[in-house]
């Protein structure tokens, strides 16, 4: 929650008075690009960065579509004439501190690792927006979508999240997090990986979960994802039929209730 805290003392530093809020507001993070085209007020937002418009990484890439897009270069920025740049808190470090020097409010906003930093998150946006109601609907809307997607009672079968390079998500992460409220028990909590980190094909035989769920295969060849194919890792374990997007949760937005619905629906396969 230290992160979270720090997200809502910069968005209230940088909160304009009543009736002031910033009118030019450009995103140079692919989070912030979807909490900003989730709670600016329309012209509000004129240009996010290249990766909104990405369907591999960005839940929001048809509407990002209609955007004006940056590469996140501080002249372009800057040529941009915003009175608030969106940025993250490890990406585009030399573009943050040109437009700070430069004297343009930059918000940094940092990854999101639980729901309540998701939540967090969404509200410190929305008061550096000055769109303190459309957050607070846009954070009602999750909650009743968590509230809708409970684990129902029963089994918990046990799932490991498996992507390239053997890398695993733990409990003490958001992927983590939704699992568990999914009805699923992680392995990596018993391989100790609290934050996750990576797991070899033998050590996962081992631990023989009930449920896989791979990571998604990109384009062309990757010597990284090629662990995903082994044949061994197909007669371990059931692999999900339905594993959540990578858009979907990569960022503290409303559309992890749709990874969170893949992760309920492939709980439900595992179970019957």
């Amino acid at each position: 929650m230290r992160r979270a805290g720090l997200a809502l003392a910069l968005a209230a530093a940088l909160a304009a008075p009543a009736g002031a809020a910033p009118a030019r507001v450009v995103s140079v993070n692919l989070c912030t690009d979807q909490l900003a085209m989730l709670l600016a007020a329309p012209g509000q937002l004129v240009s996010v960065s290249h990766l909104a418009r990405d369907p591999m990484v960005s839940a929001m890439a048809d509407r990002a579509a209609a955007m004006p897009v940056n590469f996140g270069s501080a002249e372009e920025v800057f040529a941009l004439a915003p009175d608030l740049v969106l940025a993250g808190t490890f990406s585009t470090r030399a573009t943050v501190a040109m437009l700070r020097r430069l004297g343009i409010p930059v918000l940094e906003v940092p990854p999101v690792a639980s729901l309540a930093e998701a939540r967090a998150q969404i509200a410190a946006v929305g008061a550096a927006l000055g769109r303190e109601g459309a957050a607070a609907a846009l954070l009602a809307a999750l909650d009743q979508g968590l509230a809708a997607l409970a684990a129902p009672p029963g089994p918990r079968p046990r799932v490991a999240l498996y992507g390239a390079n053997g890398w695993t998500g733990g409990a003490a992460t958001l992927s983590g997090e939704l699992v568990a409220l999914a009805g699923l028990d992680n392995i990596a909590a018993a391989l100790g990986l609290a934050a996750g980190g990576f797991v070899p094909l033998e050590l996962l035989l081992v631990a023989a979960p009930d449920l896989v769920l791979p990571g998604r295969v990109y384009p062309g060849a990757s010597r990284a994802e090629e662990i995903l194919s082994h044949p061994a890792l197909r007669r371990a374990a059931r692999i999900a039929p339905a594993r959540p997007a990578e858009a979907d949760w990569i960022c503290g937005t409303p559309h992890l209730l749709r990874a969170l619905a893949a992760l309920r629906a492939a709980r439900a396969a595992a179970v019957e």
